[in-house]
């Protein structure tokens, strides 16, 4: 089969491949930004070694089939503490209003590996706030919340971790809340005690808790207009009154419909509380 074969697909093609894909898991991609599908479908279809046509026989012939295609299809990058001056405002003009709740709830949705969990996780104890405090940690793909839930990254990414570390304001070092065995830093198992990972679609499911807090970072970029009204209405509902939304840095509430519902702590940052 030639390489043009393998990798061809369309954006009628595209369409087609989403419909399968939801008939097949019941996962609806129809919401995400068609520009990033296309061209991670033909990453899938070349890297695979497949044809479209091959790869829809696939969907509805093979067991999990379309759910190794979505893990293919969602992007999973982060690095902890990515951003540090959104950690350095959270130390300083969020963690105080969290400190008011006898058991703050935050959610990072769309966690992938978990970098942002515990990141999060290790700034908050040094505030003396993670005793109390529940981080839920949610992504649709079970193999990115499999690996997030082992904590381990590699030795070379912890050092870049580590500048960002201290540039968040840390009060440590970073090595102090990782070991190093065979090669890998692995996260102090009290952090990793102190998160509940777990599968959550934001394009499908609902409301699960109330949260204090909400961090979803560079996850809106993905999705359509459309979507990102639903979506963003979903967080909306999961946040307690004078709870803080957390953004990306190209992510913005505007064109939400819900923009008067929230005043901003930070415009460069993102950062925005629920009041009303």
């Amino acid at each position: 089969m030639s390489l043009n074969m393998m990798t061809t697909i369309d954006h009628a093609g595209l369409e087609l491949l989403i419909a399968r894909i939801r008939e097949t898991s019941g996962f609806d991609f129809s919401g995400y930004a068609r520009a990033s599908l296309l061209r991670r479908s033909r990453s899938y279809l070349l890297k695979n070694d497949v044809s479209l046509s091959e790869l829809m026989r696939n969907l509805n012939q093979k067991e999990g089939a379309a759910y190794d295609m979505i893990q293919d299809l969602t992007v999973n990058y982060s690095e902890m503490f990515r951003d540090p001056d959104f950690f350095a405002r959270l130390k300083s003009e969020v963690f105080s209003y969290l400190e008011s709740f006898a058991s703050p709830r935050v959610w990072v949705a769309g966690c992938a590996s978990g970098e942002e969990a515990f990141s999060l996780s290790i700034l908050l104890r040094e505030a003396k706030l993670m005793d109390n405090c529940i981080i839920y940690a949610t992504d649709l793909s079970q193999k990115v919340i499999s690996s997030a839930k082992e904590g381990v990254f590699s030795l070379s990414g912890m050092r870049g971790f580590s500048e960002n570390y201290l540039l968040a304001g840390g009060n440590n070092s970073l090595s102090e809340y990782y070991s190093v065995s065979y090669g890998k830093a692995v996260m102090e198992p009290k952090l990793r005690k102190s998160i509940v990972f777990s599968l959550h679609d934001l394009t499908g499911d609902g409301v699960f808790n109330e949260f204090q807090m909400i961090c979803c970072r560079n996850v809106m970029i993905y999705f359509t207009l459309e979507q990102r009204k639903k979506v963003f209405q979903l967080l909306y509902d999961s946040l307690s009154l004078l709870g803080f939304l957390c953004l990306g840095k190209r992510e913005t509430l505007r064109n939400s419909g819900l923009e008067d519902n929230f005043r901003v702590i930070s415009s460069p940052l993102n950062i925005y509380q629920k009041i009303q």
